[in-house]
C-alpha cells in the first residue's frame, strides 16, 4: 500500500495548544467537515456566483494541490482543502489569479503588524516598503516617503498614513473587527473623496484573531463558544472583502489582495521551537484538535472569500512553510533543503528581513499575473 504524506498545519500563529505528537498530524476531517458534536460549522460555503472569475469548464488549470506537490515532493495530499472552492491559481503558485490588476492609481495597505513592520527589521526592509517601491515603478505612481515606511512604536502605526499615491492604516495587534467596525481601517484609508481612483488594496489580517481565540481557549469558554468566535472573525473578513465589491463604490475599479495566516513550526507542531511562545504565557487547550480544526477551517474560508468575491489570496502559510523554526529539520514535511533560510524573527510571528523580501515578492507575483 502506498504511503501518503499529508501537508498539515499543526500549529498557527503562537498556537501553544497544538500537539507535537506526530501521530496527530493526520486529521479525521472529511473535506473540511468535522464532527457536528463539537458545534463545528460545515465547510459548505455557497459556490462562486456566476460572475466570479472561475471557469469550471476550463482545461486542466493548476490547483493548489498541484502547487503543493511542486513545492514539497513528498506531499500527495493536503489537509487544507482549498480546491473545494475551485480557485484559479497563478502560474507562480504564490496565490490565486482572479483579477486582472492594471492601471492602478492608488495603493492602500491594511491589516496588522506584519504589514506595518516591526523592529528589528528596518523600515525600508519591510514587505510594505519594498512592495510600495515596486508598485510605484510598475504603475507609474508617486512613491511614498521614508517616513511612510516607518512604524511608530508608540501608536503601532506608520509615522504618516499617506504619502505619494500610497496610504496605510494597518496597526500592530489589529484584528478583523478593526477593518470596518472598531478602528475603521478601510474607511479611514479610503475616504469617499478617494474612491474615484482605481485602487489596489494589500492586506495581512487574521493572525491576531487566531491568537485571541487561542488565549480564550485556555480559559473557561466552551468549544462551541470558540467556534462562534472563529466564525465571527471569518465573517468579518468576508464582509470586508464584500465591502470592496459594492456596486458603484469604486466607479473606476478596485482590486484586493490579502494573505492567509502562516505559522512558525513548519507543520511539525513543535510549539517550543520558538522561545517567545513560552514567554507569551499561552496555555494548552483540553481539546487541541478543536483548535486545529478551527484554524484549518478559517484558512479554507479565506480561500472561499477570494473565490466568491473575485479577489486574490497570497498563500503565505504555504510559502513560509519550511522557512520557520524547523527550516533545518529534514523530518518536517516542509523541509526545503539544507540551505533553506529562516524567514521569521525572534517573536515567532513577524517576518525577518528575508521574510519580508519574500513576502513582497509573493504579493508582487499575484499583482503582476
Amino acid at each position: 500500500m502506498k504511503t501518503r504524506t499529508t501537508f498539515s498545519i499543526a500549529c498557527l500563529i503562537m498556537l501553544a495548544a497544538c500537539s507535537s505528537d506526530p501521530s496527530q498530524d493526520a486529521s479525521a476531517r472529511d473535506a473540511g467537515l468535522v464532527d457536528a458534536e463539537t458545534s463545528v460549522p460545515p465547510s459548505d460555503a455557497a459556490p462562486a456566483p456566476a460572475d466570479a472569475a472561475v471557469d469550471d469548464a476550463s482545461p486542466a488549470e493548476m490547483t493548489v494541490l498541484d502547487c503543493m506537490k511542486l513545492a514539497f515532493p513528498g506531499v500527495t495530499e493536503s489537509e487544507i482543502d482549498y480546491d473545494q472552492f475551485h480557485p484559479i491559481m497563478g502560474n507562480h503558485c504564490a496565490g490565486t489569479n482572479h483579477q486582472d490588476i492594471s492601471a492602478v492609481e492608488r495603493v492602500v495597505f491594511l491589516g496588522d503588524s506584519v504589514t506595518v513592520g516591526t523592529p528589528p527589521t528596518l523600515p525600508g526592509a519591510t514587505y510594505r516598503g519594498i512592495l510600495a517601491d515596486r508598485l510605484a515603478t510598475r504603475f507609474g505612481l508617486t512613491p511614498p516617503s521614508s517616513l511612510w515606511k516607518t512604524a511608530n512604536p508608540v501608536s503601532g502605526q506608520a509615522v504618516v498614513s499617506s504619502s505619494g499615491d500610497f496610504a496605510v492604516c494597518a496597526k500592530w495587534g489589529a484584528r478583523t473587527d478593526d477593518l470596518l467596525l472598531d478602528n475603521h481601517q478601510i474607511e479611514d484609508c479610503i475616504p469617499l473623496a478617494q474612491r474615484d481612483k482605481r485602487t489596489l488594496v494589500i492586506m495581512t489580517m487574521g493572525g491576531n484573531d487566531i491568537a485571541s481565540i487561542t488565549q480564550d481557549g485556555s480559559g473557561e469558554l466552551t468549544v462551541a463558544e470558540l467556534w462562534i468566535e472563529t466564525q465571527n472573525f471569518v465573517q468579518r473578513m468576508r464582509e470586508a472583502a464584500e465591502w470592496f465589491r459594492e456596486p458603484g463604490r469604486f466607479p473606476n475599479g478596485v482590486f484586493l489582495v490579502f494573505a492567509n495566516m502562516y505559522e512558525y513550526t513548519d507543520a511539525t507542531g513543535d510549539v517550543d521551537s520558538c522561545a517567545a511562545v513560552g514567554a507569551a504565557g499561552y496555555e494548552a487547550w483540553d481539546d487541541p484538535q478543536a483548535l486545529r480544526d478551527m484554524v484549518i477551517w478559517a484558512n479554507e474560508q479565506y480561500m472561499s472569500i477570494a473565490v466568491e468575491t473575485g479577489t486574490d489570496m497570497v498563500l503565505m502559510l504555504e510559502q513560509f512553510c519550511g522557512h520557520g523554526y524547523h527550516n533545518d529539520d529534514p523530518a518536517s514535511i516542509c523541509y526545503r533543503g539544507p540551505d533553506s533560510p529562516r524567514w521569521l524573527d525572534a517573536t515567532c510571528i513577524h517576518p525577518n528581513p528575508a521574510g519580508h523580501e519574500a513576502l513582497a515578492g509573493f504579493f508582487e507575483d499575484v499583482v503582476a499575473e
